[in-house]
């Protein structure tokens, strides 16, 4: 099974942010599953609401690509959808001119990441719908009028402000012979190119949950898996770290809030949550990206409209951090074959991490690998692991030593590395 040019366009892009803006910040005591207790859209008005201060907190951590969560469970929608009334149209914000989808786009275009949208089909509290994606009696609404709201907003988002790099199905979708909306033919017309996190089978961009909201996926994780994590909106994969021998290329997606406690830490709530501290994050990027999954990292805005001035710092010294930690490896180069051995070079090298990229344009074939050191004169080995992927990140004792082999077995296929580099890093991670 081979990714297709968007799905290795999104590995490469590696590290981004979700970020979540809704009515649960201003009533923060309001349950989305207490049908009709919802906020009226009056009490949304964010004064200093600044998309581009949002886009470029993400950047400074060092995020490609962000996702807009423009409807959570509540229903309200940040745009002025023209499905129901439940919206920033009806909000004082702007006196209900406003569009924050249209302004976080272009915040995307000014600052160069690449944009994504959340909108989940599974739940609404305004029409008394729940997972996975059932209208609940009382509802204002019929099952098949919910489904039709459904794809006119799906509609309205993916046809109003241009291609879009991710669609976000938080709980998947509900498929049509069950009852739910049909959202493939959608997809086909309207975003052929997006990646489509938990989306239906159907989809040819697929990625998938890891299974957690922690940040850490699974190892072995393999990018291949017979179905997505949610793909039906009601079935949960057991085995969250993929199959060698999947159908389907469906790569992890790791994501995990910056902050704690409400609401997951993915809403803001104020000065009671704890931020993750920079070590904390760095090591959140072993288990993610350095797992062979992409690291999605949650973002707040509070109620003036704005990321937190200590968020943002904290996003910022992580980026600084980031990019630090892998900007001089003490040794780097692409190279094939079963057995690899490559010389450090005449004076021995010291080194504690070794990051491996398999070239996964052709494939993940890599199904274990050994690697050791000449020291003393003999072989000695001094990691070993089973998936590679887009890039697997290993962290060891410090080793010294002026050559290293790699013995990969890729089950009859050559292995292709596009980059086995080797660091010293100042830190150690669990």
């Amino acid at each position: 099974m081979l990714p297709n040019k968007e799905q290795l366009a999104w590995a490469d892009a590696e590290v981004g942010v979700i970020i979540h803006f809704d009515l649960y910040s201003f009533r923060q005591d309001y349950d989305w599953r207490k049908w009709g207790t919802h906020p009226d859209p009056s009490v949304f008005n964010p004064a200093r609401l600044n998309t581009d201060q949002w886009l470029q907190a993400a950047k400074a951590a060092g995020a490609t690509y962000a996702v807009l969560v423009a409807k959570h469970c509540t229903g309200f929608s940040l745009w002025p959808t023209d499905a129901h009334g439940y919206s920033v149209k009806n909000s004082p914000w702007k006196e209900g001119k406003g569009d924050i989808v249209y302004d976080f786009i272009q915040s995307c275009k000014k600052y160069g990441l690449k944009p994504g949208i959340y909108a989940s089909a599974s739940a609404n509290g305004y029409l008394y719908v729940d997972n996975p994606g059932l209208v609940q009696p009382g509802s204002p609404v019929t099952q098949t009028q919910y489904n039709r709201i459904v794809e006119q907003q799906l509609t309205e988002l993916w046809s109003r402000y241009g291609p879009l790099f991710e669609i976000w199905f938080d709980g998947g979708v509900l498929p049509v012979d069950k009852g739910g909306p049909d959202i493939v033919p959608l997809l086909k017309k309207l975003q052929p190119d997006a990646i489509v996190f938990q989306g239906p089978t159907q989809a040819k961009n697929l990625i998938r949950w890891i299974g957690n909201e922690e940040g850490t996926a699974p190892y072995p994780n393999w990018s291949t898996a017979d179905t997505t994590t949610s793909a039906t909106g009601t079935v949960k994969v057991e085995h969250m770290g993929g199959d060698p021998a999947g159908k389907l290329w469906c790569p992890g997606e790791a994501d995990f809030p910056l902050r704690d406690g409400w609401q997951g830490g993915w809403f803001w709530q104020g000065k009671a949550q704890h931020l993750l501290t920079v070590e904390q994050l760095l090591q959140k990027y072993h288990t993610s990206v350095g797992r062979n999954a992409n690291m999605l990292l949650g973002m707040v805005i509070d109620t003036t409209g704005l990321v937190p001035e200590e968020d943002v710092a904290r996003l910022t010294a992580f980026g600084d951090a980031l990019r630090k930690e892998f900007a001089h490896p003490v040794y780097q180069r692409a190279a094939s074959g079963d057995l690899i051995e490559l010389s450090l070079g005449n004076t021995a090298s010291t080194f504690n991490c070794i990051v491996l990229e398999e070239d996964i344009a052709k494939g993940e074939t890599i199904r274990n690998y050994t690697i050791e050191a000449l020291l003393n004169g003999q072989w000695k080995k001094i990691a070993e692991g089973t998936s590679v992927g887009h890039k697997h990140i290993q962290l060891l004792k410090n080793v010294t030593a002026t050559k290293i082999r790699v013995h990969a077995d890729s089950e009859g296929h050559t292995a292709k590395f596009k980059n086995i580099s080797l660091f010293q890093l100042d830190r150690t991670y669990d």
